[in-house]
């Protein structure tokens, strides 16, 4: 109740309602837009990616190194599994992506850049590269992409965190922004 007993100008959903309007379980492969944190730095950054994956009808693809399913396990509060793609080299799967009619857009500082808000939403399948939090998408693999789209920042850092990055871009790229 607000002052003179009037009920709240915003009326908050609840879990259950949500979960009513939601998908019922989680969904499978749509192979229409993957995320791709091919060269991951922290772990937890890849559990976080996950769960946007899962908010905006996503999949996940990752490299096979041994420390990123307790990284998806550790950073992934879903109550159900999620599409993961696990991949064994990097490069030769961008590449094949790209063979089988995959638009490819790394997430990189480049002049070639769309900015984020100029990016249009995925008409057709998209793998979205997200690159080592340091070092970026590494020179071999830039030659794959078929656009690089920069995340516009005003402040002293060069690059966000992986997760942060991706849920900005598979937002826009699901048309959700």
């Amino acid at each position: 109740m607000t002052r003179g007993g009037a009920s709240p100008a915003i009326r908050v959903r609840r879990p259950r309602e949500l979960r009513r309007q939601r998908r019922p379980r989680a969904h499978s492969c749509w192979d229409h837009l993957i995320a791709a944190p091919l060269w991951p730095l922290h772990g937890a950054n890849l559990g976080t990616l996950l769960r946007t994956c899962d908010a905006v009808g996503a999949c996940l693809a990752v490299p096979r190194l041994p420390w990123v399913p307790d990284a998806l396990e550790r950073g992934n509060t879903l109550r159900r599994p999620s599409c993961v793609h696990w991949v064994n080299e990097p490069l030769g799967w961008l590449e094949r992506r790209r063979e089988a009619g995959s638009r490819v857009v790394g997430v990189e500082l480049a002049d070639e850049a769309v900015r984020l808000a100029d990016l249009p939403p995925a008409r057709v399948r998209t793998v979205a590269v997200l690159g080592h939090e340091r070092h970026g998408i590494p020179g071999e693999a830039l030659d794959l992409l078929d656009l690089a789209v920069e995340i516009p920042m005003v402040g002293g850092g060069s690059s966000l965190n992986v997760a942060v990055a991706g849920s900005l871009v598979l937002y826009r790229l699901a048309g959700l922004l």
